[in-house]
């Protein structure tokens, strides 16, 4: 039989009902009674030790585990440590006079304050000068798109103090592993223990990278005896796909742990927008609101690169909305496929 934690009227109840048969027998307590404060005071004392065995019971298992402490203790056991966050880098390009050194540790500030180092001295030559630079602040913050700008903090002579991030972005940063996440790759090395390089050794391989998320494995995919491996890091921004240096991070690693014989080639799927046309009754904010996290959270969960969404699915997840009592999806009017290696994203509903 289940174990039922008592509430707390119950608790108190039973330890006046007992005090009073110990005390002054089968004669009710009244109501004001010492016996009924001892009773109050003792039963909110055992309602408290009641919870701290509750919360024991949770933490004595990694599925139902809420404290990351006790996940810590699991993923050292396990060897399957939280991944810790990450720091942005990439390429500034500036402009200025010829000859003109950019010092390696040379602050530089984004627009809402965050701050960057150059990792290299620079020389301007030809008018400008490429240099490599990171975030000083660990995680998905520091990620910056192809163009953004970022400023000298103290001007040098001969330099103009606005750069402009270059063409493959500042990319790399992530935030610490989330405990849900981290609690899965522990369940999936407690279910899974690798066997020497199968599908799911390489997704759990891949996992091990801060940041990559959802993993996609084909055998064969390039001829007898190869690998391909697909993967996206869902809580990045902007975009959720990787650049060069992200896929050379999970290829490098992956590379040390493989078997030998097997030629991996570590891939990013292409963004492919699914957009919708829906109409919904009744017709409220809440409800259009409630589709569309309905929606997103299908395309996570079914969409793989070149894979189908069914319209079943769609007319499904459309349904489960909270509040939705009926719907007409025209846009797509057939189930959805994507291109070879193209990953479906969440586009935009239009609302009919």
């Amino acid at each position: 039989m289940a174990f039922s934690r008592p509430t707390l009227s119950e608790i108190v109840q039973r330890a006046t009902t007992d005090l009073s048969t110990r005390i002054i027998g089968s004669v009710a307590a009244l109501r004001r009674s010492v016996i009924k404060a001892f009773g109050s005071v003792i039963g909110g004392a055992v309602h408290s030790l009641y919870g701290y065995l509750d919360y024991i019971v949770r933490e004595a298992f990694v599925d139902t585990a809420k404290d990351a402490s006790t996940l810590e203790r699991y993923g050292s056991i396990w060897g399957v440590p939280r991944n810790s966050p990450t720091f942005a880098d990439g390429f500034v390009v500036f402009t200025g006079t010829n000859g003109t050194i950019l010092p390696s540790g040379t602050s530089l500030q984004r627009s809402d304050g965050v701050l960057y180092s150059t990792l290299a001295d620079g020389t301007i030559a030809s008018g400008t000068v490429t240099v490599e630079a990171v975030c000083l602040t660990s995680g998905d913050t520091g990620n910056m798109l192809s163009g953004e700008n970022l400023t000298i903090v103290t001007p040098i002579a001969g330099i103009t103090s606005q750069g402009t991030v270059d063409t493959d972005g500042m990319t790399g940063g992530a935030d610490v592993e989330e405990v849900e996440a981290w609690r899965e790759r522990i369940l999936e090395k407690i279910r899974k223990a690798p066997r020497g390089g199968n599908a799911d050794d390489y997704k759990f391989w891949a996992k091990e990278i801060t940041g990559v998320t959802r993993v996609w494995v084909y055998e064969n995919q390039y001829g007898a005896g190869t690998v391909g491996l697909a993967f996206v890091r869902d809580n990045d921004t902007p975009t959720i796909f990787p650049s060069a240096g992200e896929i050379a991070d999970v290829q490098d690693y992956i590379d040390t742990v493989r078997t030998l014989t097997t030629d991996l080639t570590v891939w990013a799927p292409v963004s492919q927008v699914l957009n919708f046309t829906i109409s919904i009754t009744p017709d409220t904010a809440a409800i259009r609101a409630a589709v569309q996290a309905e929606l997103e959270d299908l395309i996570k969960r079914v969409a793989e690169p070149g894979g189908t969404i069914l319209l079943s699915q769609i007319r499904e997840a459309v349904s489960a909305a909270a509040g939705e009592e009926d719907n007409a999806v025209t846009v797509p009017a057939a189930d959805a496929i994507a291109t070879a290696g193209n990953l479906f994203t969440m586009g935009t509903i239009t609302w009919v």
